[in-house]
């Protein structure tokens, strides 16, 4: 039997067979790939948009996708549940082949990040031992800190090293060394919780299968924050062996707040692994209110289900979903190594030391200001905007992401006002 149509996965994968192969001309991407950004594109006229790693830019079929979920609403009232479940479970497969986990239910639905974390503290049954790292994203570092104040669980967190001077791989930037992780999973230790890529600086965390080999022979759980590696390039949490992860559209998936999501892997659905973080939906035959004691939960990842979901974050998170299935993440890290490339070209050109553009890194270049006064990255950023840049920084770093829509006159543009504004930055000007 022949599946169903899928009339925006197969706009967006015209546009990506007519690209070929990666990295991809500015020419082509005008004209196939930009007509599907026309909204966007046109409010952000003049300007240069390089916060793709912040939030990533919308897709035209996103506004028609949000109304498909709200007609539903209009038309069938609360019939309209069969329509928002049907593309619930669309939305989890499709994040499901860009994480290559090996099951749809694997993926449960989450509103943040953070949301997913407490799921998987709500499934110890004492105050875990984790070990984590103090580059993990705030709501990360803040929940675990906070847990840790509270006496919910124990936390020791791996300090970076220092950034090696001459050097352009992940050591040209405060970096974590794999041994240092894995000298601090010891035997007792639960859960250890890592980012494939840094958010503050784009490092890629190296040796990451020995430090899942090591957790899990030290007995415990490795969970994973792909936020910044997915729709990057190809993520395997099958291969990795990791048993959560946590990540959303924000970013890379161009999805837009609100659609993040938590991995289990199989093997702890399997055995029946649940969490205190529960709600009517993870019930099993919910709808027939049933209050079996104890509790009876859903199958699979089911079990991990809250209470009522928001029903139109799948319907928002779809059109960028299809794009990066379309597109594909391998093509897509393709053209983005050659657009950093071509930026940290154009910064180091002009003077300015420029990280990025390396299998060692994330989607992102990073221009450091460690050193500088405080708050002078984020000076910089603002005066960027004021000119047409769009940009941002965290803590003393310049962060520019281009995607395959910044063309090679943005990238120029980039470095020259980048160069101007500094010295005047810096100067109090």
């Amino acid at each position: 039997m022949n599946a169903p149509r899928d009339p925006g996965f197969e706009a967006c994968a015209s546009a990506a067979a007519a690209l070929g192969a990666a990295p991809w001309p500015d020419a082509r991407v005008r004209d196939h790939v930009a007509p599907l950004f026309s909204r966007h594109l046109a409010a952000f006229a003049g300007r240069a948009y390089l916060a793709n790693h912040s939030l990533g830019r919308p897709l035209d079929a996103a506004a028609a996708d949000v109304g498909a979920g709200l007609d539903a609403w209009y038309a069938a009232m609360g019939d309209a549940w069969e329509a928002w479940g049907a593309e619930e479970l669309a939305h989890r497969a499709r994040i499901a082949a860009i994480l290559g986990a090996s099951r749809a239910d694997a993926v449960v639905p989450k509103t943040s990040a953070g949301q997913g974390l407490r799921a998987v503290l709500g499934s110890y049954d004492r105050p875990p031992r984790v070990v984590s790292t103090h580059g993990e994203f705030d709501s990360l570092d803040l929940i675990l800190r906070e847990w840790a104040r509270r006496g919910r669980l124990s936390l020791e967190q791996v300090a970076a090293r220092p950034a090696v001077a001459g050097t352009s791989d992940h050591r040209a930037l405060p970096h974590h060394d794999p041994a240092d992780l894995i000298a601090a999973i010891a035997p007792g230790t639960d859960l250890v919780v890592v980012s494939e890529v840094m958010f503050q600086t784009g490092e890629r965390l190296p040796g990451l299968p020995d430090i899942v080999a090591h957790a899990h022979a030290r007995g415990a759980k490795v969970l994973l924050d792909v936020y910044h590696s997915m729709g990057v390039y190809p993520v395997d949490v099958a291969a990795l062996d990791v048993d959560f992860a946590v990540g959303g559209s924000y970013k890379y998936l161009r999805g837009g707040p609100g659609a993040c999501f938590l991995y289990v892997a199989p093997r702890w659905l399997d055995a029946g692994l649940r969490t205190l973080d529960t709600g009517w939906f993870a019930k099993d035959r919910r709808f027939e209110y049933r209050r079996p004691d104890p509790p009876e939960f859903a199958r699979g990842g089911d079990g991990w289900l809250e209470s009522t979901p928001p029903a139109l974050t799948p319907w928002q998170a779809r059109a960028g979903q299809r794009f990066v299935l379309a597109f594909g993440a391998a093509a897509l890290r393709e053209d983005s190594l050659a657009r950093q490339a071509a930026l940290v070209g154009h910064l180091t050109g002009r003077g300015i030391a420029a990280i990025g553009g390396t299998p060692a890194r994330g989607a992102f270049v990073v221009v450091p200001f460690d050193g500088a006064p405080a708050g002078l990255a984020a000076r910089v950023s603002d005066a960027l905007g004021a000119r047409g840049i769009v940009a941002d920084a965290r803590g003393p770093f310049l962060r520019l992401c281009p995607d395959l829509l910044s063309t090679a006159d943005d990238l120029e543009r980039t470095a020259r006002e980048l160069a101007a504004v500094v010295p005047s930055v810096r100067g109090g000007g």
